[in-house]
């Protein structure tokens, strides 16, 4: 019922569904109260923390993944090599830890501090830290580690924590759907808000407009689970398998095995979807093929026909110079 529902909210959101008009009241009602409540904290009602180093926040105003984690994982190397220390902080979304904010490690469990932070303190090698507070999440970064930069994987709307450089990432295939806000489409803020952040990155194609900067999330290799082979996506080519994916954009990662040649079962789960070991038994004993993200979920159970698909964001120098210079600015403002 779950699956069907969410299907059924993403077709009025991305398809032509005039009934989604019947709810456009809600959505006036939704775009006044955040802009509100923004307002507040421009007047200063609402009161935002300074930190004392640079804080970037990786955000999008869609519901849904965009490719904020690969972006993140990425400007943490960029920053790595220039000189930096950077640490990380997300909300740790669907995590259950009963106390936060929490560290995270490559070890953690990610029902309790969420896969997309595991992720990323797998992948970063630097810290991690989760908690729906994110100011609170920043402070006990700093107060644990040394780091002179921190980047917030998502966040935009969490105005509470005073940013000094804002990056939206677009879905350039779906974009903004129907355009409207929630709940009678997916954007979190209407799309005017992009005129107001420091840098625009559009993922997957699609039109860029002046100024916005392409990114695209390339991945070569499968890893085994269970022993932690790999092998080049060559080596399935034409091979029967199960593609299984728990995102918030699925048929772009079913796409991305389609045209590396596979052969795929398609399987589709609600975003951030905890696994279990029934949940992956199909009729045939096929490869079953899944993104970083599931698999961090699927490690105590992990069969010999188990693998997934890492991938690495690309972004043009330009993006780089331009991140670069902003940071420079901010650190010496």
């Amino acid at each position: 019922m779950k699956k069907s529902l969410a299907r059924w909210v993403e077709d009025a959101w991305y398809k032509e569904m005039y009934i989604s008009a019947w709810f456009m009241p809600l959505s006036m009602i939704y775009v006044d109260a955040i802009r509100f409540r923004r307002y507040l904290y421009r007047i200063g009602v609402k009161k935002k923390t300074k930190l004392p180093v640079p804080v970037i926040i990786v955000g999008n105003i869609t519901v849904g993944g965009t490719g904020k984690t690969p972006l993140v994982i990425w400007m943490v190397e960029l920053l790595r090599q220039h000189g930096y220390k950077p640490g990380v902080i997300s909300r740790g979304y669907a995590g259950t830890a009963s106390k936060t904010p929490q560290a995270v490690t490559a070890d953690s469990d990610p029902s309790l501090v969420g896969d997309e932070a595991v992720v990323l303190a797998k992948r970063c090698d630097c810290p991690v830290v989760v908690g729906a507070d994110r100011v609170a999440a920043a402070r006990q970064l700093l107060a644990s580690n040394v780091c002179d930069v921190i980047i917030s994987d998502d966040g935009l709307q969490h105005y509470a924590l005073q940013r000094d450089i804002e990056i939206v990432v677009i879905d350039g295939e779906r974009r903004f759907g129907n355009g409207y806000c929630l709940p009678v489409g997916p954007l979190r803020e209407p799309p005017e808000r992009i005129k107001q952040v420091d840098l625009v990155v559009v993922n997957g194609g699609g039109e860029l407009l002046e100024g916005q900067f392409a990114m695209s999330c390339q991945g070569d290799q499968l890893v085994n689970l269970l022993s932690g082979e790999r092998k080049g996506l060559s080596d399935f080519k034409g091979i029967a398998c199960h593609a299984v994916a728990a995102i918030g954009n699925p048929s772009r990662f079913f796409a991305q095995l389609a045209a590396a040649g596979f052969q795929c079962d398609t399987h589709v789960f609600p975003d951030h979807h905890a696994f279990t070991a029934d949940d992956l038994r199909f009729k045939h004993d096929k490869p079953v093929i899944m993104t970083e993200k599931d698999a961090v979920k699927c490690r105590a159970f992990a069969q010999a026909n188990h693998w997934y698909l890492p991938v690495s964001a690309e972004l043009a120098e330009a993006f780089s110079q331009q991140l670069l210079t902003l940071l420079k600015d901010k650190s010496h403002g």
